[in-house]
């Protein structure tokens, strides 16, 4: 499943055919933050809120649309879809970055193999204090039934944790239950 023709659609009404692709829908290390967060930290930071967000939120939910099939993407738009109501210039310019990682792979999809192996594997993770606003760890997990994905998640942590073995056990904590229930 693909939507290759969505994707070049997307690029094409955005005006990045001719845009250098990226590599990657999230530079590492990037901290996305509102303007409450920017203003006690930095003082002669020039990262203003958009005068319009319509664009910016048009623009989120037509990413939102590409997270069924392209799981690739799906943590840094739920990450920009925190801001949907005061978006930055910067915020934009991190969406239109995803949207030149998908001009790079237009045409990725999720594949799922007739063959069954009958052999169900859970994967999870934690980022610890990955949210700089809220200092709330970021669980994800994904589910694969034999070759095939058939579940992904990325979520902020309902409370802080004190760890990084912390925010891990509450990541196995959280998948185990959304799975075994």
């Amino acid at each position: 499943m693909h939507q290759r023709k969505y994707s070049l659609e997307l690029i094409a009404d955005l005006g990045l055919s001719g845009s250098k692709p990226m590599s990657s829908p999230l530079e590492l290390n990037t901290k996305l933050t509102t303007l409450e967060f920017d203003t006690p930290t930095n003082s002669t930071n020039d990262d203003t809120l958009l005068e319009n967000p319509g664009p910016y939120q048009i623009l989120l939910g037509r990413l939102m649309y590409l997270i069924v099939i392209r799981p690739d993407i799906s943590f840094a738009v739920q990450t920009l879809s925190q801001f949907m109501h005061s978006p930055k210039y910067s915020h934009m310019d991190v969406a239109l970055t995803i949207v030149r990682y998908i001009k790079n792979c237009h045409g990725l999809g999720v594949l799922m193999k007739a063959d069954w192996s009958g052999s169900l594997a859970v994967f999870c993770d934690a980022d610890w204090t990955a949210c700089p606003n809220s200092r709330r760890s970021i669980t994800g997990y994904l589910v694969k039934f034999g070759d095939s994905l058939i579940s992904s998640k990325s979520k902020k942590q309902s409370t802080v944790s004190r760890s990084f073995a912390e925010a891990e056990y509450r990541s196995i904590t959280i998948c185990l239950a959304h799975w075994l229930v």
